[in-house]
């Protein structure tokens, strides 16, 4: 059986350099790899987010940014928004509460979506 641990989340993006740096400011997280057409960035648990140019990627890229959550766990998501909307990062949207918790919604800057949530309480 193939079950390995996920090696990390490849996002798509016009500018690799602009979108690492953005990815550095939000989570202040460390640049691990760079070139011209790709950056790749490490979060504190060892997850690494690649960050490659859609216009060099093989095969080809078909789907367009926004497809698709990343999602990040808080224990204070309105605090984080808070911080967030201050560094003017684009909201899509705005805290709230959900059947399965409070979150909100952000966008980098091709798009992708990034989600911020914190989980209902089990009794």
């Amino acid at each position: 059986m193939f079950n390995p641990p996920l090696g990390f989340v490849l996002l798509f993006v016009a500018n690799p350099q602009k979108s690492s740096l953005f990815y550095q400011d939000l989570f202040d997280i460390k640049l691990i790899e760079e070139s011209p057409t790709f950056a790749m960035v490490a979060f504190n648990n060892g997850v690494m987010l690649g960050l490659w140019s859609k216009y060099t990627a093989e095969p080809r890229v078909e789907a367009p940014a926004g497809a698709m959550d990343i999602c990040f766990p808080s224990d204070d998501v309105d605090a984080l928004f808070e911080t967030w909307d201050k560094k003017h990062v684009t909201i899509a949207q705005k805290p709230t509460d959900m059947d399965f918790g409070r979150t909100f919604v952000a966008l980098d800057p091709d798009g992708h979506r990034i989600r911020i949530y914190k989980l209902h309480e089990r009794p």
